[in-house]
């Protein structure tokens, strides 16, 4: 019976998702290529098109998004979606928390569980879509960060084989893996609808929160604007962002260590709260049940949520 009902929940929660997110990935192409070719349709046509396509987006999603935007977190969700690359709305990520905060709320006081674990059971429900955008966004990121040195090296020798840097944008759009492949061709596309070389290089910087491309870029700029040997200026950068690469492995592998503590002393007393229980049911009745256990229940999670914190600050090592 408590496997139908989870399996339940699951299905409304999937269908909801479904629902929200429908016709999502259209609508957000639409309102891309407008704001990418807005400032340069001037036109009597254009404009009926533009107020058209905003008169259509009466979705269920884009009216919750509407209904939110206001807030400050809306736009930190906003930037968080287009870095992880998704084609998702605010209003799907909201109603996708929405529906695992109640599940996991549900399933916990479905179990019996004490008033404040089934908050934290919400708690992380609802915390389930932010953290899988940030851990999409770590991994796009790590993938357009690797295959980044070789893309730089690819436009140094069309620059060389006599290419325009346009050219040599394009050159890396249908050669270089995903996900640099779709950002350098949307700076292309940009370029080709008359956004100028500058303004097209800045929004995929704002689009890619990577420090090596935002190297690239300075770099780029500078040589327009004071000029100089651009193939020369890439091979530097390349190798700047390969040492820079090179030593943060380096430090990553001296911090193992570190980060592997961190999570044994996180981990650890859940880990053995679980086993006891298990081994002697009932044992820890009174740290959930009586108001004095639950106290210093939420003084040891708050302790070791700061330990965890402290640890992770010390090994996170800026390069």
């Amino acid at each position: 019976m408590l496997i139908g009902v989870f399996l339940a929940l699951t299905l409304v929660i999937v269908l909801v998702v479904a629902f929200a997110s429908k016709g999502s990935a259209s609508q957000k192409t639409v309102q891309n290529r407008l704001s990418s070719i807005g400032n340069k349709l001037t036109s009597e046509g254009s404009e009926e098109q533009i107020q058209l396509a905003q008169r259509n987006k009466v979705s269920f999603t884009d009216r919750i998004s509407a209904r939110i935007e206001s807030y400050h977190f809306a736009e930190g969700l906003e930037q968080l979606l287009i870095h992880a690359g998704s084609k998702a709305s605010v209003g799907s990520i909201v109603l996708s928390a929405l529906g695992f905060g109640i599940v996991a709320g549900g399933m916990a006081n479905w179990f019996g569980a004490p008033l404040i674990l089934s908050a934290v059971a919400t708690c992380v429900g609802l915390a389930i879509p932010y953290y899988a955008l940030k851990f999409q966004r770590n991994s796009r990121l790590k993938k357009f960060e690797n295959a980044l040195p070789d893309s730089i090296e690819l436009m140094a020798r069309a620059l060389r084989a006599g290419h325009s840097m346009a050219s040599s944008i394009e050159i890396i759009s249908e050669q270089s893996p995903e996900p640099l492949s779709s950002e350098f061709s949307t700076c292309f596309q940009q370029q080709k609808f008359g956004i100028p070389f500058r303004d097209a290089l800045t929004a995929m910087g704002e689009r890619v929160p990577s420090n090596d491309l935002h190297f690239l870029i300075t770099a780029v700029l500078v040589q327009k604007e004071t000029g100089g040997d651009l193939t020369d200026i890439l091979d530097r950068t390349t190798h700047v962002i390969r040492e820079r690469v090179r030593i943060h492995g380096e430090i990553r592998t001296y911090t193992a260590q570190g980060r592997l503590t961190g999570w044994i002393l996180s981990l650890m007393p859940v880990a053995m709260l679980g086993l006891i229980n298990i081994m002697t049911p009932g044992y820890s009745h009174i740290l959930f049940y009586d108001p004095t256990g639950q106290k210093l229940l939420g003084i040891g999670v708050v302790m070791i949520s700061i330990g965890a914190y402290i640890i992770s600050r010390i090994v996170d090592i800026k390069v």
